[in-house]
């Protein structure tokens, strides 16, 4: 069954359809969803999402866009929330020098912090990182070393990534993998091992083609396992079968026993 390790279904654009899109998930071929937080604000909907669907687990973290809201309050109740039964990593945080919303100097201070305690706590981290992939190679050498990372949307170079597998690192592919100018994600792919490699969405966006530009969702992931496959030289399940033996490693979930959903 195919594991999406970073989702968002609870942003708004899934408020009109969410149970009947979650309740489409099995007989899609979907067995498990990590859902991401974004923002402190995120947390309690995170949360119910988790204790309502058994294949539906989650992270807790903020996003570097969303760090001008962090306080050391705040950041207590993130400590505590990690520790739920179903928050399996601390995510996504990161830097994004694209937007700019929030400083540089903040948004690594709570990067560090927030990988600070993934260590104290020992859980996997999902990292995201958009036009500053020196700053993030830097801060991961220097802090985050011998820990579980998945490097979200992954979006630099081979030798880049080549550097990320070396440390142990995992990389996330999802949707752009399958557009026609991506052609660095494909050369990555191309160099990394399978056994290096996660499925995710982080639907609502980043549909693969042929729905480009629409709402994503974890039912597109097939399109994206495929793509993989055409650029590695095997089979679409074979893609399918490796990236959820490394989700379940990395996450540390289990196959349920029972997989109704």
């Amino acid at each position: 069954m195919i594991f999406d390790t970073h989702a968002h279904y609870d942003d708004h654009q899934f408020d009109p359809d969410r149970e009947t899109l979650l309740g489409q998930m099995e007989a899609g071929g979907i067995g498990t969803i990590v859902n991401a937080s974004a923002s402190a604000e995120s947390w309690d909907r995170v949360l119910e999402l988790t204790r309502k669907y058994p294949f539906l687990y989650g992270m807790i973290g903020v996003h570097p866009d969303e760090v001008g809201d962090l306080d050391e309050k705040t950041f207590a109740r993130m400590e505590h929330l990690l520790k739920e039964e179903k928050i399996v990593a601390v995510g996504e945080i990161g830097l994004d020098y694209y937007w700019d919303k929030e400083k540089h100097d903040l948004q690594k201070h709570w990067f560090l912090r927030q990988l600070e305690l993934a260590r104290k706590l020992q859980l996997p981290v999902n990292v995201h990182s958009r036009e500053a992939a020196a700053d993030t190679m830097e801060l991961l050498r220097e802090h985050g070393q011998g820990m579980d990372v998945i490097v979200h949307c992954y979006s630099y170079s081979r030798e880049m990534a080549e550097e990320y597998v070396k440390m142990g690192y995992f990389i996330g592919v999802g949707g752009v993998v399958t557009f026609k100018n991506a052609k660095k994600l494909k050369e990555a792919v191309q160099a990394v091992p399978l056994s290096h490699i996660v499925l995710e969405t982080d639907c609502p966006y980043l549909a693969p083609e042929p729905y480009r530009g629409k709402r994503n969702s974890s039912l597109n992931l097939p399109y994206v396992a495929r793509a993989i496959g055409e650029l590695k030289g095997v089979t679409e399940e074979e893609v399918i079968r490796a990236t959820e033996e490394n989700a379940r490693t990395f996450y540390r979930i289990p196959v349920r026993k029972d997989t109704a959903i």
